[in-house]
């Protein structure tokens, strides 16, 4: 089975926009601890997020599964 790797391509896409997780929260209506958590595999976004997430990150929703 293939490992989801959400949180790694948050990280991953959210530093490469040179984003600080509270900058990220802040635009998607979060606090800067549910990035941290999602970061940290201690929570995964809710699957509505997802789309805001990756226009946010310029990336798409299939690049969290690749």
């Amino acid at each position: 089975m293939k490992k989801i790797i959400i949180s790694e391509k948050i990280k991953e896409y959210r530093r490469e926009n040179n984003l600080t997780q509270k900058e990220l929260g802040q635009l998607l209506g979060v606090t800067p601890q549910a990035i941290s958590k999602w970061e940290r595999e201690k929570c995964y976004p809710d699957i509505t997020f997802l789309p805001d997430i990756a226009s946010l990150l310029l990336c798409s929703v299939c690049d969290f599964f690749a």
